[in-house]
């Protein structure tokens, strides 16, 4: 059966079996449109996902919420998986650098956005609960992320510091 499964990788890959389900991320919709990156949603896929949401993002540098909005959710929790890069996080009046393969959680009420200052792509994977509506639980706030003048804080989730620039 493993090698059945490698010989699958090259071509399109789609099963939907009672209980599982196996798509390719490139077999997922990028909602993005026009808007640089990538942006691959279970929610825009039909994974069948009965209790978890799923979404896999390319930032290239320069792009994600500074200068914009932010969000909250009423009631959806978030952990985010930098897999690659570094991304900047707002949480709330805090601005804080989150190197590849660290986790962040953050509570539904947190306002959030994420930035990639670069100089590289980043990629992050959000696990979130499903939501039947997702715009219902979402709230924007608006000038949430002033494009200049934020202090950085850098933390090392590691080492237990920070710094604040």
């Amino acid at each position: 059966m493993v090698g059945a499964a490698r010989a699958t990788r090259t071509r399109k890959m789609e099963v939907t079996v009672a209980g599982y389900t196996l798509r390719k991320l490139e077999e997922m919709p990028d909602v993005l449109g026009d808007y640089p990156g990538e942006m691959r949603m279970s929610a825009a896929a039909d994974l069948g996902c009965e209790q978890i949401g799923f979404t896999w993002r390319r930032m290239p540098p320069q792009t994600g919420g500074k200068g914009s909005y932010g969000h909250r959710h009423k009631t959806q929790e978030e952990v985010y998986f930098i897999a690659s890069g570094t991304l900047q996080f707002k949480l709330e009046d805090e601005v804080i650098d989150v190197a590849e393969g660290t986790v962040v959680r953050v509570s539904p009420e947190v306002a959030r956005s994420v930035w990639n200052e670069g100089p590289q792509d980043a990629v992050v994977i959000i696990v979130s609960t499903r939501s039947e509506d997702p715009a219902a639980d979402v709230e924007t706030v608006d000038d949430f992320w002033p494009a200049e003048g934020a202090p950085v804080t850098t933390q090392d989730p590691g080492a237990g510091s920070q710094r604040t620039s």
